[in-house]
């Protein structure tokens, strides 16, 4: 049950994106597909809720994101305020992560560290990663929004959700070095631009 429960919250969690894309693409009205992305972000938070009875911060972050950077895109008529969104949160949490290392602090395990034990080492190793790979997202975003039409952009937005996962799957060797016992569940990764 956990297990599926588990894949539910995945797709709920990427819905937003998606929706987004499949609204723009059948309409081609980019503010009806702001009001999809909002709609289907305040859902994900409410679905974990129900669901886990908890709200999970990462979501409740990327609703929040989603329904302050498509709020001004709708108030002021600027499709570039949510395209910038990626951009801004991915530069954030990659600066989150190593502005925590050059404090002797580690946010990632702070967010993951009842879901998994590892050793400091291995920490940072992740950290360092996972930082690396949101700002080569934030990087990305702004290279495809600045060149690409608004199509592309949101298509764009989709694969990375897929790159996320693939990355957190490549981070699989690395814990089950340290993993002690039975088959690790990889945690929750932060996915970019949430």
């Amino acid at each position: 049950m956990a297990r599926k429960l588990h894949w539910v919250m995945h797709v709920a969690n990427a819905a937003p994106a998606v929706g987004f894309l499949a609204t723009l693409l059948i309409t081609h009205q980019f503010r009806e597909a702001t009001w999809v992305l909002i709609g289907l972000s305040v859902t994900a938070v409410a679905a974990g809720l129900i669901l886990e009875r908890r709200i999970a911060p990462i979501p409740a972050f990327s609703a929040g994101a989603a329904i302050l950077f498509g709020g001004l895109s709708l108030a002021l008529h600027r499709n570039d305020l949510l395209q910038m969104k990626m951009t801004i949160v991915d530069t954030l949490f990659g600066a989150a992560l190593f502005g925590g290392l050059a404090l002797k602090r580690n946010p990632l395990k702070l967010l993951l560290g009842s879901a998994i034990t590892l050793p400091d080492d291995a920490w940072r190793v992740l950290t360092i990663r996972y930082g690396l790979f949101f700002w080569t997202c934030a990087v990305a975003n702004e290279i495809v929004r600045r060149t690409q039409t608004a199509e592309v952009w949101a298509t764009f937005r989709v694969v990375a959700i897929a790159a996320a996962v693939v990355f957190g799957a490549a981070q699989m060797p690395l814990l089950k070095k340290y993993w002690s016992q039975g088959e690790p569940e990889m945690p929750e990764p932060p996915e970019p631009g949430y």
